[in-house]
């Protein structure tokens, strides 16, 4: 379970921060944090204090989807945005085109990895994955439909909110699913042990 714990812990600390990263890079952010960014700038709030009111919104779409929350969904929604508002206090502004897509770069793989860390810790889905189960639950959608639809919805909000759509949108839609997909694995042998690689090779 301490394994676990840490996994989940590091993997949505790292999440807030690679999150932070994209802001700081200004080449464009993935469907939900340019529906945070254009909320935070349409409201006049924090982009991390956006994240948890987004969080604890969707968590209230769970009820009729019949989605439980775990420790994992709570710290999700809480955690994240509390490290995405105390990495932009630090992070610096990259000045030339070539740093500022070095950082984009970074923050998409490290994205990928801390969502392998989290997801691989097993402790409840983030709101935002609970929203795409649920739904392909009781639509009878795939998965990959579900996220889809969702994601272009959640991006177009955020353009129009204003949410900088770029080729940081792109990156990351195209990388992704191969990084979670490369990390993942590893990361549940991390908390389940023997069991877990025995599985994820099946």
């Amino acid at each position: 379970m301490l394994r676990r714990l840490a996994l989940l812990y590091s993997g949505l600390v790292l999440y807030g921060l690679s999150s932070a990263m994209m802001v700081r890079a200004g080449l464009g952010l993935d469907p939900w944090n340019a529906l945070h960014e254009g909320l935070s700038l349409r409201l006049h709030l924090s982009f991390g204090t956006v994240i948890i009111g987004v969080g604890a919104l969707l968590m209230l779409l769970w009820i009729p989807l019949r989605q439980r929350p775990g420790i994992g969904t709570i710290s999700n929604v809480l955690l994240i945005g509390l490290a995405a508002d105390a990495a932009l206090m630090f992070l610096p502004q990259p000045v030339s085109l070539a740093a500022r897509a070095g950082m984009l770069v970074a923050a998409v793989i490290l994205n990928g990895i801390a969502s392998g860390m989290y997801i691989g810790a097993g402790l409840g889905p983030g709101p935002r994955d609970g929203l795409m189960t649920g739904l392909a639950g009781r639509t009878g959608w795939s998965i990959r439909r579900a996220r889809t639809g969702i994601e272009i919805l959640v991006l177009g909000f955020g353009w129009l909110l204003g949410g900088t759509i770029g080729m940081g949108t792109i990156l990351y839609a195209l990388a992704i699913g191969m990084i979670i997909d490369m990390t993942l694995p590893l990361f549940q042998a991390m908390a389940f042990g023997a069991s877990a690689k025995t599985s994820v090779r099946a």
